[in-house]
């Protein structure tokens, strides 16, 4: 079985640097940036600030004297004092920053500034941002290289019984006949398939997804899908129905989008369901939601298997599929602003249910 992927990141970093030279990032350089940077023009200004508040205590001296004098003497240090931390820990931090910019820059997602409890509100939540974005690009990447490699392992095994089937009949070792043929074309059709259920899901994770949103009415919807699969529940030996709690309303969804999802629930448990079965697809009314459920008899899901049905390119022991359909079907659900969701119990059946709005979203 083909588990989902929990192997911790990768480790290796773009753009990696040696022991003997040090990172731009790092504490060996830290320093000498930071004397170029933001600590300069942060000085400057102290400077300004500093010239300011003398000028203005030298006033206060020449023309009060006494306690006056010291009283603004005192708070003129103690606002020195306080100006000159906050601008110490905020030049040090934004060039930190600058320094884990270049890092991103070159490739590496997994540098961080770190939480700062001193220095500038602004600049602190500046930290905050950097950190959260630099987060998400490394969860991205991490999924861009595990989703590359689970489509070159999909694409793999009909690419190869293509190439062998393909090449033997050249050689002369199959005759091209059309029982040999009829191989190569099978898996042709499942290249086909898997690259649409690919450009699906870009499109809906992109955001992309045209729907073609128009009145329909779930009930026709539910049994057009059954009568569809009526055949390959009597192959099967499996007891295929349909349920409805009273009148269904009509709804405003894509009805071709809904179907795919239905079909593919519907032949995920007839696949799953031994002879002797049964699989039952029931239609409800909750408050402003239609709930549309597949309940099937089958074997069950694992209980560690089963949070993880709907990520992409998860199946089971027994699966044949290519782990794209309950991925796909949950976005297409999501499009529609509705929820899919999965109970199991092993060895007593699976029911997914689907909420879809009835106001449309």
């Amino acid at each position: 079985m083909r588990r989902p992927d929990r192997s911790p990141p990768d480790d290796r970093r773009w753009g990696a640097w040696s022991e003997s030279s040090p990172p731009p990032w790092g504490p060996g350089r830290r320093r000498w940036r930071r004397r170029r940077g933001f600590g300069c023009l942060f000085a400057l200004l102290f400077l300004v600030v500093a010239g300011s508040l003398i000028a203005t205590t030298g006033y206060v001296l020449s023309h009060f004297g006494g306690l006056a004098g010291f009283i603004a003497l005192a708070v003129v240090v103690a606002i020195l004092v306080g100006v000159g931390r906050g601008l110490r820990s905020a030049a040090a931090t934004l060039d930190e920053l600058v320094e884990a910019t270049r890092a991103v820059e070159a490739g590496d997602y997994t540098v961080r500034v770190g939480p700062k409890r001193r220095g500038l509100r602004p600049v602190r939540q500046l930290v905050a941002g950097f950190d959260t974005m630099t987060a998400r690009l490394e969860t991205d990447e991490r999924q861009r290289r595990t989703l590359l490699a689970e489509i070159s392992h999909e694409l793999r095994t009909p690419l190869a019984v293509v190439q062998g089937n393909l090449e033997a009949i050249i050689d002369g070792v199959y005759p091209p006949d059309p029982a040999h043929l009829a191989v190569v074309l099978d898996e042709t059709r499942v290249l086909a398939r898997l690259i649409d259920d690919l450009r699906t899901m870009a499109l809906s994770e992109a955001g992309t997804l045209a729907l073609h949103r128009e009145p329909t009415d779930p009930e026709l919807l539910v049994t057009d899908v059954v009568r569809s699969f009526e055949a390959a529940a009597t192959a099967a030996g499996v007891e295929l129905t349909a349920n409805f709690e009273g009148d269904l309303p009509i709804v405003e969804i894509d009805p071709v989008r809904i179907r795919e999802v239905l079909a593919n629930l519907v032949a995920n448990a007839l696949r799953h369901t031994p002879a002797g079965g049964s699989v039952t697809v029931a239609g409800s009314v909750e408050v402003g939601w239609i709930r549309l459920e597949v309940h099937d008899t089958g074997r069950g899901v694992e209980p560690d298997l089963l949070p993880h049905i709907f990520d992409r390119f998860v199946t089971g022991d027994d699966s044949r599929g290519s782990g794209l359909g309950l991925a796909i079907a949950r976005q297409l659900v999501v499009a529609h602003g509705g929820e899919i969701a999965a109970e199991s119990v092993l060895g007593a059946g699976t029911t997914i249910s689907v909420r879809l709005p009835l106001t449309g979203d």
